[in-house]
């Protein structure tokens, strides 16, 4: 789903600013710098400025996003707007000269050109040089976006000639307001929302019946620890491995499992308003009632080790849960 204007300026409001002042000023940098944690929304924000720079009918600082060139730069087919990116781990030095043969061009149906790299910060070294001298010397009404989640490995001499906007990660509560702004049940969006800092890749997770169903599951394999052992074991075996089949999938279940944890550690300090799990508070209560914090602590340091195996080990994910669940039970 395409930015909208008001998103931006909600939830980046710094960037916002500083891009309507140069918009309404008739004042655009030729080239700027968009540097953030991955899912700060930098490349949806840079196709929004293309389309309000090439938009056939803005409203003020916002494109209308319906006519045709609004339309084509969602679809990646305007010929004035390029993006490029990593051709195999890095951008090198001709996806550079492209660009530069590109622009020197006449505009196909203006007077002005935009490009957007992505990544930046992963050019070859030679592309990079390349990039500072198409930098130092713009051709008229050219504007270059530069998008990086680490612009500290980024040449100093390409970002002095750009305006560095930085993009916040998004706090969770916000994340979680605007997934409930699309629909998304608020017990699904607050786990969406600190799971990752990536609105689309939150919408995405809240919205599949997958994250749903595992959250469920998680719910219960912590029930089911009171249970006897052959019984948990079995429940393992039966619900949880056919749902967590791959390894992200059980790492995904592991912090749910974890934020399960902190749930019930929040409410014995008596602060409901950090609790996510917040549709089974009566549940959680008891769980938390019954429950030392010494054993809610101990239990958290094993789900973190558990996943650190998972993710430095080629430990069986199955004897990995199966440890795991018999020291939660201990």
């Amino acid at each position: 789903m395409a930015m909208r204007w008001e998103q931006l300026a909600k939830r980046q409001p710094v960037v916002a600013k500083m891009l309507q002042s140069g918009l309404e000023k008739g004042r655009i940098s030729h080239a700027y710098l968009f540097e953030g944690q991955r899912g700060t929304g930098k490349k949806a924000a840079s196709l929004l400025l293309a389309k309000r720079l090439f938009c056939l009918s803005p409203i003020g600082v916002s494109p209308c996003l319906e006519c045709r060139n609004c339309r084509r730069i969602d679809s990646g087919n305007h010929p004035d707007v390029r993006v490029i990116g990593p051709d195999g781990g890095s951008i090198k030095k001709e996806q550079i000269e492209w660009l530069q043969q590109e622009f020197s061009k006449t505009a196909v149906e203006s007077d002005k050109k935009m490009y957007i790299v992505e990544h930046a910060d992963q050019m070859t070294t030679s592309a990079a040089n390349s990039l500072l001298k198409f930098l130092e010397e713009p051709h008229p009404g050219t504007v270059a976006v530069l998008l990086t989640e680490q612009y500290h490995r980024l040449l100093g001499t390409i970002v002095s000639r750009c305006q560095v906007l930085s993009f916040r990660p998004l706090p969770p509560a916000e994340l979680a307001q605007g997934l409930v702004e699309e629909h998304v049940p608020l017990p699904l969006a607050l786990l969406a929302a600190h799971l990752t800092n990536s609105f689309e890749e939150a919408l995405a997770l809240a919205k599949d019946s997958w994250f749903a169903e595992a959250r469920t599951l998680v719910l219960q394999w912590y029930e089911m620890l009171g249970k006897p052992e052959l019984q948990l074991l079995f429940f393992i075996h039966d619900r949880l491995f056919p749902h967590f089949l791959e390894s992200h999938q059980l790492d995904l279940g592991l912090d749910l499992l974890l934020y399960l944890y902190r749930d019930l550690l929040h409410i014995q300090a008596g602060q409901m308003d950090g609790v996510l799990y917040r549709d089974q508070l009566d549940r959680l209560q008891r769980w938390a009632l019954a429950c030392p914090q010494r054993r809610i602590l101990a239990g958290m340091e094993a789900i973190l080790q558990a996943k650190t195996r998972l993710n430095t080990t080629n430990m069986s994910t199955a004897l990995l849960v199966e440890q795991l669940v018999l020291q939660l039970k201990r």
